[in-house]
């Protein structure tokens, strides 16, 4: 973050200063657990706790109310830090490349960061930590930029209408990328119609030099060309960027060939499952649109290593086992994507075919399409031919209900502990298991009691 006088930040944010004027010179932060070194800690009152009540020791606060340390004291703490985020957004020289999409988001946002960092330094890119994407965390991140900040790449995420161009108003694109429009958050949206009018207005929110980086194949995301008068560039087995020659080594991971006007050239990823080269060719697109070279946007994705925790982490135990961590989040399109790595893996080397064993949890904010959706995963994980499903708790039975009838084994468990003891108690070196659920279900838990399991 540029140094601002708190005082400034007053002024900026139309707040009043209680306190002394000191200079905010660290990035804003509202987690007190891991504080920032002359940081501005923002004081959220939510449902459960209420930030204020930890602002003891903070170097600097913007909240509703004064506290022990000196204070902005405005009427909403989250928009006023939009503002402050905006203001200082405004005075640096970067380009914004956002970015949205029903999944993938993460992994693409991941992937560009990883090139623009290679190609610029990484001194001169900031990227959206973890999945911080909506109305905190994209100001968050942009609060992290400085002068030297030459590209900033920001995940958005919404939870309706009007929140991606809310979004935008923080931090207006250059570049701006729709990956696709699925089935999560069904439930709150009202139908994948309304999402795709959310998701586009990251392409509305472009000026008239920027460039709109679409997903061909999706015939929700592709019509969206007409909703901006930037530039469009697309992405798929039938866009301006596209790829090829797709294969698979041992640990599932994928290897193509990336093409874009006429030139082609080969990349490996390091990261395992078939919906990486989606994310890949994204990300490669975006990076075209700012002006980088294909054939060292396809070099960098070879060399990027995964950035977050518990996405398709795929790990070797001691004893042999694999594990293929990717419990971070859930819905039907990602499930299926990390079960088709799953069988990859398992099948990946034909000497010593592995037996596959599927933890998975409930997908959440599904509505209506929560039940079918359930069923529609242990479909495709019997169509698959997964050897094992284990279904954690009643809420994901429909899994259990799809899978059956299938050649695998189906075990329906009544929570977290149950399904770990079936897994310690079953899998073994010959086995590779994956481990996915959305977020609330927290199954990261039964991931990492599996690593620490060895053989006798």
């Amino acid at each position: 973050m540029i140094p601002l006088q708190l005082s400034e930040i007053a002024t900026i944010t139309g707040g009043t200063l209680h306190g002394e004027d000191v200079t905010v010179a660290g990035p804003a932060y509202v987690d007190s657990r891991t504080p920032v070194a002359d940081g501005l800690f923002v004081a959220v009152v939510g449902e459960r706790v209420d930030g204020h009540a930890y602002a003891d020791g903070a170097h600097a606060v913007l909240g509703s109310r004064s506290t022990t340390a000196p204070t902005v004291v405005v009427a909403d703490p989250v928009v006023a830090l939009g503002v402050l985020a905006r203001h200082v957004l405004d005075r640096l020289d970067t380009t914004v490349l956002a970015l949205t999409g029903s999944q993938g988001k993460t992994g693409t946002k991941d992937y560009l960061a990883a090139v623009l960092r290679r190609l610029g330094g990484a001194e001169t890119v900031v990227a959206t930590a973890a999945n911080n994407n909506n109305e905190l965390g994209v100001p968050l991140t942009v609060l992290r930029a400085d002068a030297g900040t030459r590209h900033l790449v920001v995940e958005m995420g919404a939870r309706g209408v009007g929140h991606i161009s809310y979004l935008c108003e923080i931090a207006p694109p250059r570049i701006a990328a729709v990956l696709n429009v699925g089935t999560a958050h069904v439930g709150e949206f009202g139908g994948r119609e309304q999402i795709a009018r959310a998701k586009g207005e990251i392409v509305e929110a472009l000026p008239a030099d920027g460039t709109a980086v679409l997903n061909a194949d999706d015939p929700l995301v592709a019509p969206m060309a007409t909703r901006t008068g930037a530039e469009v560039v697309t992405f798929g087995t039938s866009g301006d960027v596209r790829w090829h020659d797709v294969r698979l080594d041992a640990r599932g991971r994928p290897g193509f060939v990336l093409e874009h006007a006429g030139e082609s050239h080969p990349v490996q990823l390091r990261q395992s499952g078939l919906h990486q080269v989606h994310n890949a060719a994204a990300a490669a697109a975006m990076a075209l649109a700012a002006g980088l070279p294909l054939a060292e946007v396809a070099a960098a994705l070879g060399e990027a290593d995964a950035a977050s925790r518990w996405r398709m982490e795929v790990t070797e135990r001691a004893d042999g086992l694999v594990l293929v961590n990717d419990a971070y989040n859930a819905n039907p399109d990602s499930m299926r994507a990390a079960l088709e790595a799953l069988v990859a893996i398992g099948r990946g080397d034909a000497r010593r075919p592995r037996r596959t064993v599927a933890v998975l949890g409930e997908m959440r904010e599904l509505g209506d399409e929560h039940d079918a959706a359930h069923r529609a995963v242990g479909a495709a994980a019997a169509e698959l031919g997964v050897d094992v499903v284990v279904v954690v708790t009643e809420a994901a039975r429909g899994i259990a209900d799809g899978a059956s009838g299938g050649a695998g084994e189906v075990i329906v468990t009544a929570g977290r502990d149950e399904a770990e003891a079936w897994v310690r108690q079953n899998a073994g070196p010959e086995d590779v298991v994956l481990v996915k659920a959305s977020r609330g279900v927290a199954l990261e838990g039964v991931a990492e009691a599996i690593l620490e399991e060895t053989t006798a």
